[in-house]
């Protein structure tokens, strides 16, 4: 007998999605090292130290207590309460319980933000150069994609009078990231104040990508839903990925109306069914425990900022602002003649070197690439150094 094997028919939709570049490169970086190629990464967007061990100690604890089990779609509910005290706390807003859904990882609540609240052919306004994801959702779903331009000469704020501009009858949502990934710039008090002016009373929704907000070098976070009359029309994203260094545990979760709240706890029973329940009994410790590891973390990677950004600008074609947020750098690649894509491919392949495109982020990167600075002053040192290396053979 013989089998046949049949033509693979994907449904339309799925031409119109993107991905994460910095997976791709990781894979590419992976098979170089199984060469024997010695690599160092500054592609992939998470930090390099433990989860604090009082984290890790109440997840092994909730594990030998039986906490295997399926639990709410929304999430426990005493880590929804830990969280709804500390966003409140933090945001200088009321928050319940019933306003939190837990999910795994931050991804979901684009997701389900989207799958939510965006019909086709609305349009979503979304800062570019941007997170991957918020272009590939918003085309998935045969939404319009707005970009917002981040520019350099603002230290990549976005241009509120610009915003307002692009701002019609058929915009639906907003989405903002501050810090932002990938340049590490921020949304200032004032430009949020000027963001909710421009919004005005408009039936528009707010997606704010707080990820980063324990990752702020300058200044204080400050969220749009703290805005008088905005609350109820942003969602909140943020988690424990960046902040603790848990991106494998995936526990993310966003902040939202309660109505809008049972609606995207209907999407997870639909999707995941519920997030990992003794990886909610870590977050409740992560949100109520000892604070100092974060700020330890927050400060080393202030430090490797200050060193990675000053070695950049001592290189031939390379500049760079320094960002006030997250753990990027976004150096301005210009003058090396390259475009952003074959700069990067000739950094990993010729000197070892891990990086991402600024394309990558959107059309508005080229002429960028990103280095992620999650990685020991030891091996950033040495990444600058084969980076000089590699402009004295080349440019």
């Amino acid at each position: 007998m013989t089998t046949t094997q049949t033509e693979l028919r994907l449904a339309k939709r799925m031409s119109r999605l993107g991905t994460e570049t910095a997976f791709e490169v990781l894979v590419r970086a992976r098979a170089l090292e199984r060469q024997g190629r010695n690599i160092i990464h500054l592609e992939i967007g998470e930090p390099d130290m433990d989860t604090p061990a009082n984290v890790v100690e109440a997840g092994i604890d909730a594990l030998r207590k039986g906490f295997t089990h399926y639990g709410p779609a929304a999430g426990l509910l005493e880590l929804r309460e830990a969280i709804a005290a500390e966003v409140g706390s933090s945001r200088g807003i009321k928050v319940g319980p019933d306003e939190v859904v837990i999910v795994p990882g931050g991804k979901p609540i684009i997701f389900f933000t989207m799958l939510a609240l965006v019909e086709e052919g609305d349009e979503v306004i979304y800062p570019n150069p941007g997170f991957p994801i918020y272009e590939s959702m918003i085309n998935f779903l045969s939404a319009k994609a707005v970009p917002i331009p981040l520019r350099e000469e603002r230290d990549f704020r976005l241009d509120v009078d610009e915003l307002k501009s692009l701002i019609t009858d058929r915009t639906k949502l907003i989405i903002l990231n501050s810090p932002q990934n990938p340049t590490g710039g921020i949304i200032t008090k004032k430009d949020v104040e000027g963001i909710a002016a421009a919004i005005g009373d408009r039936d528009i929704m707010v997606l704010s990508d707080e990820i980063y907000s324990r990752l702020l070098f300058e200044g204080e976070p400050y969220s749009i839903a703290s805005v008088d009359g905005f609350k109820d029309r942003t969602i909140i994203l943020t988690g424990f990925s960046k902040t603790y260094s848990m991106t494998g545990w995936r526990l993310g979760y966003g902040v939202m109306r309660p109505d809008l709240a049972a609606q995207f706890a209907r999407l997870a029973t639909n999707s995941t069914s519920c997030t990992a329940t003794f990886t909610q009994m870590a977050g409740i410790e992560a949100v109520r425990g000892d604070q100092s590891e974060p700020e330890k973390m927050r400060q080393e990677f202030h430090r490797r900022r200050d060193v990675f950004v000053d070695g950049l600008n001592q290189i031939k074609g390379f500049s760079c602002k320094l960002p006030k947020g997250a753990f990027y750098t976004f150096p301005n690649t210009k003058q090396t003649g390259w475009p952003s894509k074959k700069l990067a491919d000739a950094l990993l392949d010729d000197v070892g070197v891990a990086a991402l495109s600024g394309t990558a982020f959107g059309a508005y990167g080229e002429g960028y690439l990103r280095f992620s600075i999650a990685n020991s002053i030891e091996n950033l040192e040495r990444a600058l150094g084969r980076i000089e290396q590699w402009t004295k053979k080349n440019l």
